[in-house]
């Protein structure tokens, strides 16, 4: 019986604590890859300028646009004065990303922001606009629409700069901890909380009571001694990793030198050769800190009579 419950709580750390996060690690992970995608997509599209606005027609057409934040109208009217002329961009279903600001924050990902707190933002602000350019109520506008979404992003560095500081920041630092981690982790260790009460009474389950209450507290035992030592070996692991795919991502659209490299596809193919070494590494390096710290728990316990084996 004791076995089938320490089975159980094996199982519910697994699926909690490991099989869902990771679920949302990859989902996180695909999302801001095709954001990647998408904004290279809009940076290689045609630049709308006062002879190309001229030319357009009802159809419209996708374009990218550069400006600063003129003012906003309607609550939902955003105006950008580009190089020749202003052009209005409807932000209603449009989803508008801020790029960090400071340089220490070169790690931190874009911040989306809803399309009505852009008004809080100082005039003059930089504005990059990739998207369709159509009409609307007699007036040529960047808008949004479900098979054409609108990219917004308000950045603060030189025009030069924003595509490869862009796309460096666009890869979240700790993929596990992700929109779909703190839920799977609170349900996680409410079920554990209901095996521990449940046994809590009963000096045969004792050891079930330690696991369970030992299970609970697991996501923070890679910041506790002795098994933080090996955190800190993963955490540096994942700074490299994510340094190289951003350059690996960078080279892959043009954006640096090495991608009219005749050897490029050679290094491409090392890279994520040394990324997936890498990524390998830093998992297992995290997963043997948390074991011993498990261990050095049970060993503890052990040592002060709280459990006998």
């Amino acid at each position: 019986m004791r076995t089938i419950f320490l089975l159980l709580i094996i199982f519910i750390v697994i699926v909690f604590y490991g099989i869902i996060p990771v679920a949302g690690l990859f989902f996180s992970r695909h999302k801001w890859s095709q954001f990647r995608k998408t904004f290279n997509t809009f940076r290689l599209c045609r630049l709308l300028d006062y002879r190309q606005y001229r030319q357009l027609d009802k159809e419209g057409g996708v374009f990218r646009f550069t400006g600063e934040i003129e003012s906003i109208t309607d609550g939902h009217t955003l105006w950008v004065k580009g190089e020749d002329m202003t052009i209005p961009v409807s932000l209603e279903k449009t989803k508008c990303f801020l790029l960090p600001i400071q340089e220490s924050d070169e790690t931190e990902i874009p911040e989306q922001i809803r399309w009505n707190k852009v008004c809080t933002l100082t005039e003059g602000a930089k504005v990059f606009i990739g998207g369709l350019v159509k009409m609307q109520n007699n007036r040529l506008y960047f808008c949004s629409t479900k098979e054409e979404p609108l990219m917004v992003i308000i950045y603060n560095c030189p025009d030069s700069q924003m595509p490869a500081k862009l796309i460096s920041c666009a890869r979240p630092r700790n993929d596990y901890w992700n929109s779909i981690t703190p839920v799977s982790l609170t349900i996680g260790a409410l079920i554990l909380i209901y095996i521990a009460s449940a046994f809590l009474g009963r000096p045969a389950f004792h050891l079930i009571v330690i696991s369970a209450i030992i299970a609970v507290f697991i996501p923070i035992l890679p910041v506790l001694p002795p098994g933080i030592l090996f955190t800190i070996l993963s955490r540096r692991l994942n700074w490299n990793i994510r340094r190289q795919k951003a350059e690996q991502t960078l080279a892959h659209f043009g954006i640096l030198p090495d991608a009219n490299n005749a050897g490029f596809n050679l290094k491409k193919s090392r890279y994520a050769i040394k990324t997936i070494v890498a990524e390998i590494s830093s998992c297992l390096a995290l997963l043997v800190g948390i074991i011993i710290n498990v261990i050095f728990i049970f060993i503890m316990l052990f040592q002060f009579e709280i459990i006998t084996f």
